[in-house]
């Protein structure tokens, strides 16, 4: 009974962590990122400028890699709380099973 009450005090954190804020980190900012870089492209071509098309290139690239980086931390960090998980460290100090993963996957 005990993570049931824990679940219900922290449902409304957890709905806004799970419908809010990974969204918008995992493909919100990617794709503000790869935008960015091809405006950035977009004026240098107009520009015709062939230094200014090789340095917006470059930094398209790494817009890109930075961007896949971004979309993949939210697995990263699943994983690796799923590896706290799966050691059997779900117990308080009083005992109480207080298993984050029972309270995620509720809501």
């Amino acid at each position: 009974m005990y993570i049931l009450d824990i679940c219900s005090d922290l449902a409304p954190v957890i709905k806004l962590v799970k419908n809010g804020l990974i969204p918008i980190l995992q493909i919100g900012i990617p794709i503000v990122l790869i935008v960015f870089g091809m405006i950035d492209l977009g004026k240098a071509v107009i520009a015709s400028d062939d230094k200014k098309i090789k340095e917006a290139q470059g930094m398209l690239i790494k817009r890109a890699i930075y961007a896949v980086a971004i979309f993949f931390i939210v697995t990263i960090v699943t994983l690796v709380f799923n590896l706290f998980v799966s050691s059997g460290a779900s117990e308080d100090i009083e005992g109480n099973v207080t298993s984050w993963r029972t309270c995620w996957d509720k809501y």
